[in-house]
């Protein structure tokens, strides 16, 4: 089958700590539905139907997410870097592969996006807004729109918030074996590589215990943020007075409970305390 999808959902899990022992990032629910089936809703919204992804952390886990969703998973027992992962499926990619990434909450502007890049005869382009401020590494473009390699400056500075597509010929660029990154082994070597810039649109990036609370409290207020400044799993039973608390699956607590900068979920059959 021909894939025209492919979501980046593999990685350590660094950054969001103790969470990453029950959930990678991409299976954390939002109003009931997996992160990485919801990156897919946007982009089956779009007609992209074809979907594939990688796996590192808990593969497992990644598959219960994409369970009924039709995501291929492609398991990636060493990880590949921010590229190689595409190479599960670079046999098999369309002639415009749209790349997206499994740890962001968003609805990009995908069709908008797609026109865009045909229209340009784009090898690989990039979905850019202006830059946000904060600590995202800025992208600068050449007056005709083409993405400068790091320590160039130009038009800009844009952010990079993760929406791409990729030509069969950018693909063809990855090296055959072992980690690849885009800017130096793909960018580098591509004369019509293209940032798209659109107007700003909400994005939350879920990297860390904070950014999931943040995100829940903004976009599910009603299920995964009731409790203010705390994140419950659909799994959880949130009970007793909570600061700054992520409930994972299965966390269930005495209704007289007391806690703060802690998470809780259920694991062989315990309940387990780590600290956020």
């Amino acid at each position: 089958m021909t894939i025209d999808g492919f979501i980046l959902a593999a990685g350590l899990g660094t950054r969001m700590g103790p969470l990453s022992r029950a959930l990678p990032k991409p299976a954390w629910p939002f109003n009931g539905r997996p992160l990485i089936a919801l990156a897919a809703d946007g982009l089956r919204r779009a007609g992209i139907r074809h979907l594939a992804c990688n796996a590192h952390v808990l593969p497992d886990r990644i598959r219960e997410a994409t369970r009924d969703t039709g995501i291929e998973v492609c398991p990636e027992p060493v990880l590949l870097g921010t590229a190689g992962g595409l190479r599960h499926v670079r046999d098999r990619a369309a002639d415009e592969l749209a790349v997206w990434n499994g740890d962001i909450l968003a609805d990009p502007p995908w069709e908008a996006f797609r026109e865009r890049h045909r229209a340009l005869g784009s090898d690989l382009s990039w979905l850019l807004i202006p830059h946000p401020g904060g600590p995202w590494n800025p992208v600068w473009l050449s007056p005709e729109g083409r993405i400068l390699p790091p320590g160039r400056t130009g038009d800009g500075p844009y952010h990079f918030v993760g929406p791409a597509f990729w030509s069969r010929r950018a693909l063809a660029l990855l090296p055959d074996e072992g980690p690849a990154d885009v800017k130096t082994q793909v960018l580098a070597r591509l004369d019509r590589a293209f940032g798209v810039v659109v107007d700003p649109f909400p994005f939350y990036e879920i990297g860390s215990p904070d950014q999931l609370i943040e995100a829940a409290a903004r976009v599910a207020p009603g299920a995964e943020g009731r409790i203010p400044g705390c994140y419950v799993h659909p799994e959880a039973s949130p009970v007793g007075s909570l600061r700054r608390c992520v409930l994972g699956p299965g966390a269930r607590l005495h209704p007289a409970f007391r806690d703060q900068d802690a998470f809780w979920f259920q694991e062989g059959g315990h309940l387990v305390r780590l600290a956020l």
